[in-house]
């Protein structure tokens, strides 16, 4: 008896060994699927490469519908227009594929990003491609890259993305300042709180 569930376990061991891994992307990674074509609400395709600016790229992956960014709205705006005038790319990624009939089709990302005045990308992320390439989970996630494509900053707006009047810390204004200054960021990983992003799965 203790052989055979030595032998399971020895089995199990080794073909979980072999089973895909989600790995988190680490600070200094370069960008994922960088040439990936992506469908924008313009009706051209683009790439995260060809969202590149000079000073880098900001991606944030978000929504039409989810509380927390309905909440970020202003915050969403703000940090995009301030990275956007300081020649860094922006591109926002809706990967809620599982909920495309349900207010995240591109019809309903155009007319959302009307009501909020975007002037940069915002793409439709076909399958979660891009999301599962950056192991992003939540809406809204952020991932910051310098101007050589590495990244330099992964996580949350700020500190408490559920209430503004209450925020301490601005994570990403903070991290966008250190890497337009050529300073090292201070802060390069935060949690991000949001809502999940919804996957379609099989």
């Amino acid at each position: 008896m203790i052989k055979t569930t030595c032998y399971l376990a020895i089995g199990t061991l080794f073909l979980t060994s072999w089973l895909p891994v989600s790995a988190s992307l680490e600070i200094g990674a370069s960008i994922p699927k960088a040439d990936e074509k992506l469908r924008d609400i313009s009706g051209k395709d683009v790439s995260l490469n060809s969202a590149k600016r000079g000073n880098g790229l900001l991606v944030i992956f978000s929504g039409n519908s989810c509380p927390y960014v309905i909440r970020n709205q202003q915050r969403t705006s703000n940090i995009c227009n301030y990275a956007h005038k300081n020649n860094i790319g922006v591109i926002l990624v809706n990967a809620n594929e599982a909920i495309r009939n349900e207010g995240e089709s591109l019809q309903a990302m155009k007319a959302y990003a009307a009501q909020q005045h975007y002037n940069w990308f915002y793409v439709l992320d076909k399958n979660a491609v891009i999301a599962d390439a950056f192991d992003a989970n939540h809406t809204p996630e952020c991932f910051l890259f310098d101007k050589n494509g590495r990244l330099v900053y992964k996580g949350g707006i700020d500190d408490n993305p559920g209430n503004e009047s209450a925020v301490k810390a601005q994570y990403l204004q903070n991290a966008v300042n250190n890497l337009l200054s050529g300073n090292g960021i201070a802060v390069n990983t935060t949690n991000s709180l949001g809502c999940s992003i919804k996957r379609q799965r099989n």
